[in-house]
């Protein structure tokens, strides 16, 4: 009895990993993010910046995330939506 040969997936891998590629280039919910490293002091004038220059109304800015590291250092993830529409 002979035994089926399997087909061909190279195709099929091309095309998920084009996929996968273009996924990750784009954020998954529509925010855009970017993460800072800044000591406590220059972290709050980012902060500030970025909610002066994206106003939470209009944007949605927010800091995501946040967390203290040795040194003072504040390690925080900000998002906001790409425009105010």
């Amino acid at each position: 009895m002979r035994v089926p040969a399997k087909p061909p997936l190279e195709g099929l891998k091309r095309s998920i990993d084009k996929h996968r590629a273009k996924a990750s280039r784009l954020p998954r919910d529509g925010f855009l993010r970017e993460s800072f490293s800044l000591p406590r002091a220059q972290a709050r004038a980012k902060a500030r910046e970025w909610l002066e220059r994206w106003p939470k109304q209009a944007y949605w800015t927010e800091i995501e995330s946040w967390c203290e590291r040795p040194g003072d250092m504040i390690e925080f993830t900000m998002r906001r939506l790409p425009s105010a529409d």
